[in-house]
């Protein structure tokens, strides 16, 4: 493949078709997810629940104190959850 406009054709393809390879990779992993995830449901699990524990096991110790904290102050706010005193936020 010739150079065009200072694009070397052939670095290109290469690039092109790595990811194409990649992306195709993904979505087989994706389905392999989808598959364990039924398994579990099938097996009394709550995959949303699991998916949450997943996400929060992705996050380092910091950010994950950070946002129960977060989470924990606005349900107070909102009154969804006992104020420190033990009774619910004014709503």
């Amino acid at each position: 493949m010739p150079d065009i406009g200072g694009i070397a054709g052939e670095r290109l393809k290469s690039f092109i078709e790595r990811i194409e390879r990649l992306e195709e990779e993904k979505r087989a992993l994706a389905e392999d997810i989808k598959e364990v995830y039924s398994e579990a449901k099938g097996a009394g699990f709550d995959v949303k629940t699991m998916r949450q524990i997943v996400r929060l096991r992705k996050m380092d110790e910091d950010d994950r104190d950070e946002q129960e904290a977060l989470l924990d102050t606005y349900l107070r706010a909102i009154g969804m959850k006992p104020d420190r005193a033990g009774r619910r936020a004014a709503g």
